[in-house]
């Protein structure tokens, strides 16, 4: 068994965004920068009114002549867009798009967007992996973050969109509730029912993953770093993100996604804590900031057209 979780992980943590184009190849067209107000509009522009259940299913993996999942996690990684055509997230179908404000408080040594005093524009999805949504059931909670670096929303600016992906247990947890947890870009893994069960879809998808790319079980935070930034051999990384409501937000719903209706002025504020070291095998976490959602929406191009870009591994980064 503990063979095999590390091809879990590889579908946890790419599933975040990963995801199957429908009915066309995957494209290299030349990327139309877009502003935060124009990716709003597009995630906004189809709501639901009843909460979907979209579920996984393996026989959107390939056929018998295409390997639609390895030729996707290609594109995946080189694709900057913010909104592709639909498509299918294989393996946290079901979420809520949040939009809201970054904002770094505290002095760190770190670049780009994680400077003391910076201020961007986000949208996020948060998620649950597979097909469950409701509290009782297992769940492995994510969240995909996508940063443009102003606060005017109309602004198109001259880089592609930063990205990150954080996850609190790759083999899901009982967590009553999203804001119960802490999620990291280097999440750990619980061997539960959830991962026996889809074990056989789970290495499927982690082949695809492990021929696109290396050490999946950490997402680098270096898009976030490296933005705005000219010179980037001066670019300073964090190794570990972490993020984390803020306590006394707790809504107790059903389902995850209704924990984040923010409606008449509501807003839900989370930590943005960062390291770089570890002592004695903990990691020596920094609050430098929050995010503050200020809005929502359960749509069909939340779940069907929201692209989240994945980093390539490097190996080049500077941690200090």
């Amino acid at each position: 068994m503990r063979r095999l979780l590390p091809f879990f992980i590889l579908l946890q943590f790419n599933g975040c965004t990963q995801d199957i184009k429908l009915d066309r190849e995957p494209t290299s067209a030349p990327l139309r920068q877009l502003s935060f107000q124009e990716v709003w509009n597009e995630v906004t522009s189809d709501p639901l009114s009843t909460l979907p259940q979209n579920s996984i299913s393996f026989g959107k993996l390939f056929t018998f002549s295409k390997n639609i999942i390895l030729n996707d996690a290609k594109r995946t990684l080189r694709e900057r867009a913010d909104i592709l055509e639909p498509f299918e997230k294989l393996a946290h179908p079901n979420g809520i798009c949040l939009k809201g404000k970054w904002e770094i408080e505290k002095e760190n040594p770190y670049s780009g967007e994680f400077k003391n005093g910076t201020t961007a524009l986000i949208i996020a999805r948060a998620s649950s992996a597979m097909s469950k949504t409701k509290r009782g059931e297992i769940r492995a909670f994510g969240l995909a973050g996508k940063l443009f670096p102003t606060t005017n929303p109309q602004e198109i600016g001259t880089e592609p969109t930063a990205n990150f992906f954080v996850i609190d247990d790759l083999g899901g947890t009982d967590a009553l509730h999203f804001t119960d947890v802490a999620l990291t870009n280097e999440p750990t893994v619980t061997t539960t029912s959830e991962v026996l069960k889809n074990l056989l879809y789970g290495l499927k998808v982690a082949k695809a993953f492990a021929t696109a790319d290396k050490n999946p079980g950490i997402r680098q935070l270096y898009e976030l770093s490296e933005l705005g930034e000219r010179d980037k051999k001066q670019v300073i990384t964090p190794k570990w993100m972490r993020i984390s409501a803020q306590k006394g937000q707790t809504i107790d719903a059903k389902d995850f996604r209704d924990e984040f209706i923010l409606t008449n002025g509501k807003k839900m504020v989370f930590n943005i804590a960062v390291a770089t070291q570890e002592v004695e095998g903990k990691k020596e976490w920094q609050t430098i900031g929050t995010i503050t959602f200020d809005d929502s929406i359960v749509s069909t191009s939340c779940d069907h057209r929201l692209h989240f870009h994945h980093p390539r591994w490097r190996d080049d980064l500077r941690y200090r």
